[in-house]
């Protein structure tokens, strides 16, 4: 089977999506299909991977994001070659997979990954909520029915899709993950960066962007820090230099700034490693849609302290593979408190993380999107008088 990945952003820029889509494709790979992802800018980037296909587009400054309303000829001839698409945004990406996808009859599949709703309120604060979700609520609902098939990664998204007025068939589907190299990493040397083997380590892993809640979760382990002294925070990623630079600001007016460390960004395949050293694995985000950070970090043995919302409230269960808060200060660091103080809590909770990861195993997800892309390989296809009217414009155009 031929399978187009389309995104709107690719590696260099890494986030949950990336990793998502570049696990899934070697999965596939694997399975005997071709795998090829489409996605914009970064012409002079170097693929380590194969059948990357690159478009030109205008860089939306230092995002990793670029904007464009077209492929090139050559992508789109490749596109229209794919025996079903998989579209992993829905904006730029979803709008190119329904224009060229749609004449020709390539069964359509669409991801949900993110909380668009939450992302407009971080990077729009000026604009009303009730403005932001109308807007949400207009799009998402006719783009949805035009899919041959929606995805949910959870049980919560599934449920604000919902809330967007979405009535089209939604499948839950977890995003899988690689758990290989998390269950059998060895842990860095802690000595190496200054730890002593008693002290606590806390780590978040992910992007350092304004919907990552992060000087709330700063905030939280610095007042621990002053009761339990040997409690640290290490942030492993990196996000738009702006904001990592307020971010680094931000632990500069603590008290006790020793006590949170910027990793940085860090290859992929070094971050098992990271969090292996680790003892706790944390995040304030209430954004997440299915949180690869945190099944990643029970693949590592490592419970989770989050905040009860949709995608972390689906995967970490409360009281067995970590704790779950609400989204208040004094709430969340009793919890995260009580998981640093607690030794024989900590460890009965990294054994319940790491048995519950497998059922996010990458083998497992793959077999079941493929029996999705089969059955509608196989299926009627979606046809209106639009798509007939698409179909004889692309072959006057071709």
């Amino acid at each position: 089977m031929r399978i187009g990945m389309m995104v709107d952003s690719y590696k260099p820029y890494i986030s949950g999506i990336t990793n998502y889509v570049e696990v899934n494709k070697q999965s596939l790979e694997k399975a005997g299909h071709e795998v090829f992802v489409f996605t914009f800018g970064d012409l002079e980037y170097e693929d380590s991977e194969t059948n990357i296909i690159r478009s030109p587009g205008v860089q939306l400054a230092d995002t990793g994001f670029y904007l464009s309303m077209r492929y090139s000829r050559e992508a789109k001839k490749l596109l229209q070659s794919m025996d079903v698409v998989h579209v992993h945004h829905p904006f730029l990406s979803g709008r190119l997979a329904l224009r060229y996808c749609r004449p020709v009859q390539i069964p359509i599949i669409f991801t949900n990954h993110s909380r668009y709703d939450l992302y407009a309120q971080a990077y729009l604060p000026m604009m009303p909520e009730e403005v932001s979700l109308g807007m949400l609520q207009s799009y998402m609902p006719p783009f949805c029915k035009a899919m041959d098939l929606v995805i949910a990664p959870s049980a919560g998204m599934e449920k604000v899709l919902r809330e967007f007025k979405v009535e089209a068939d939604i499948e839950i589907v977890p995003n899988g993950v690689d758990l290989t190299s998390f269950q059998s990493a060895a842990p860095l040397a802690r000595a190496d960066y200054g730890y002593e083997p008693e002290d606590i380590l806390i780590v978040y892993a992910g992007r350092i962007a304004i919907e990552k809640n992060i000087p709330f979760l700063i905030d939280s382990v610095a007042g621990i820090a002053k009761a339990v002294p040997n409690v640290h925070l290490l942030l492993v990623g990196g996000g738009i230099q702006q904001y990592e630079e307020e971010v680094r600001e931000h632990i500069q007016t603590l008290d006790n700034p020793e006590h949170i460390r910027m990793v940085g960004r860090v290859p992929y395949d070094q971050l098992p490693a990271y969090l292996a050293m680790c003892d706790i694995f944390a995040t304030a985000s209430v954004t997440e849609v299915h949180p690869l950070s945190v099944i990643e970090a029970m693949g590592a043995g490592l419970p989770t302290m989050g905040v009860d919302s949709v995608g972390v409230g689906d995967t970490v269960q409360d009281g067995i593979t970590g704790f779950l808060a609400t989204h208040d200060m004094p709430a969340f660091t009793a919890k995260l408190t009580r998981l640093c103080l607690d030794p024989e809590l900590r460890k009965q909770m990294s054994r319940s993380a790491r048995e519950a990861s497998s059922a996010y195993a990458i083998e497992r997800t793959t077999k079941i999107m493929l029996n999705q892309y089969e059955r509608l390989l196989h299926g009627p296809r979606k046809m209106d008088l639009h798509t007939r009217l698409q179909e004889i414009l692309e072959k006057f155009l071709s």
